[in-house]
């Protein structure tokens, strides 16, 4: 994603989701406690990445907790508040 302030694009922000996967899928643990609170299989989790509300979903998991949320944004080099704006331009933000 580019680093600059104001409000991503679309394709940013699906950038950003997309790095989140990783960095959650990185570590069996981050991984784990994403799919237990979506109620995903490892086995499906490659169709579900390719549902409308699945890559939102993954920056709202972010959003839900401030310890991945910084781990994240840190491992990115960006500012925290850009996954937030990156969601907000995403399919389903209620803001």
């Amino acid at each position: 994603m580019t680093r600059r302030r104001g409000k991503p694009s679309p394709d940013e922000a699906e950038t950003l989701a997309v790095a989140a996967l990783s960095f959650l899928a990185e570590e069996p643990e981050r991984l784990g406690r994403f799919l237990a609170v979506t109620g995903l299989e490892p086995e499906n989790l490659r169709a579900a990445a390719g549902t409308p509300g699945f890559l939102p979903g993954v920056l709202d998991h972010l959003i839900g907790d401030e310890t991945l949320l910084l781990d994240f944004a840190a491992q990115q080099g960006i500012d925290p508040s850009e996954i937030p704006a990156a969601r907000a331009v995403l399919p389903g933000h209620r803001g």
